[in-house]
């Protein structure tokens, strides 16, 4: 097991957008935690349905919103404390410097999009699942395949667990980016309430609309570490 402290990769902007995700992640829990509802009626009323975009259909009996726009808002929604801490720990070590590389539209475009697809290819996946699909992961993992676009030499320092054996070592976002992707396709398929293709399908396609937009011009010779 492995945890990302911080990379050593400073930016030059203050990353707006970045911390405007992690406020409004954190706020949209806190009213989840807090409500009379509980957090499952938000996870049934807001959550991605597959079953639902595959047969064009809503749920019966769940006061459900529109599939469409449910692809939006299960972006926003957390299970637990420990679901949205890891997911806002990834994003701050690894957006903040996508955003500084693409801008604010861009790089706000570019999490919608990942977490749009991400979803999109659990579905692909998964087409008949009822379970609804919460979470900024996603579009999070969109940052990931970003991120190691931009900067592969990039240092993480990472927290690492070996059994009994915990120590602190610093390793290229190359082989960090690497690993934890090739744990998210072993574990595709395996179930256990994590949806392991989405992480894949938000990776792949942040890793794709950077390279895209290379392609076209953008200029990042100065941001490669």
């Amino acid at each position: 097991m492995f945890i990302p402290l911080k990379d050593e990769n400073p930016t030059e902007k203050f990353p707006v957008i970045t911390v405007c995700l992690i406020a409004l992640n954190c706020l949209i829990f806190a009213y989840q935690a807090l409500s009379p509802q509980g957090l499952e009626y938000y996870v049934l009323k807001f959550g991605i349905i597959p079953y639902e975009i595959t047969h064009w259909n809503f749920q019966p009996g769940l006061p459900r919103v529109a599939w469409p726009l449910s692809l939006l808002t299960g972006m926003f929604l957390h299970g637990s404390l420990w679901h949205l801490g890891g997911n806002m720990l990834y994003l701050w070590i690894f957006g903040n410097n996508v955003e500084d590389v693409l801008g604010h539209f861009r790089y706000l475009s570019l999490y919608l999009v990942s977490g749009l697809s991400a979803s999109l290819v659990q579905t692909i996946f998964s087409p008949d699942s009822k379970i609804p699909m919460i979470g900024a992961s996603g579009a999070i993992a969109g940052l990931l395949g970003a991120y190691l676009v931009l900067f592969p030499s990039a240092r993480i320092k990472t927290l690492l667990f070996l059994f009994i054996y915990v120590t602190i070592v610093y390793v290229p976002a190359w082989i960090f980016l690497g690993v934890w992707f090739v744990l998210q396709l072993s574990n595709a398929g395996l179930g256990g309430g994590v949806a392991w293709f989405a992480h894949v399908g938000g990776f792949l396609t942040g890793m794709a609309w950077v390279w895209q937009r290379l392609r076209k011009g953008l200029n990042v010779h100065n941001y490669y570490s």
